[in-house]
């Protein structure tokens, strides 16, 4: 079992940019050298920053999928004040009865937009190796476009060192 002291000795903070993280030693054995480090000393992080299994959805579809969870949830919250209204006998039972049939049709419209924005953001950014992509279309228009301005570039400069001396006029 460790002491305070030990404790003390054993936590390491470090501050870089601003973030701080704590490591913590921990050894196989309480006996110390003579040196005063512990035997077979191992490190190890107490916070380990493991890659992402799956890459981070792209912002379109992220900010649908968040608006049909909120629609989602309010609607599930909506259907069961319905429910209860209607066990209860209470005169706002039908109008929530109505609009809960309304929330659902706008949940359901929610989960669709998720799934139609992630195939269109797909098709536009996605993956190029499929036949119908317009990926592959944007990405030569792009290419097409800096190729044409590198060459505005070129000649404005070549025009530029040449100085004056193909000047048709001089005014």
């Amino acid at each position: 079992m460790m002491g305070t002291a030990e404790r003390q000795r054993t936590h390491e903070i470090q501050g870089t940019g601003g973030t701080q993280r704590t490591r913590v030693t921990g050894s196989t054995t309480d006996e110390h050298d003579a040196s005063g480090s512990r035997s077979g000393e191992e490190r190890r992080e107490l916070w380990v920053e493991e890659p992402a299994r799956r890459r981070r959805l792209p912002d379109p579809v992220r900010t649908a999928a968040v608006r049909a969870v909120i629609i989602v949830a309010l609607t599930l919250i909506q259907a069961m004040t319905a429910f209860l209204c209607a066990m209860a006998g209470s005169w706002l039972s039908f109008p929530m009865v109505l609009s809960s049939v309304a929330s659902t049709v706008a949940a359901t419209w929610g989960v669709l937009d998720v799934w139609v924005t992630r195939q269109v953001w797909n098709q536009r950014h996605g993956v190029v190796s499929v036949p119908s992509s317009t990926a592959r279309q944007l990405r030569r228009e792009r290419r097409r476009a800096r190729r044409q301005a590198r060459t505005a570039e070129r000649s404005e400069e070549r025009i530029r060192r040449r100085g004056r001396t193909g000047q048709l006029s001089h005014s």
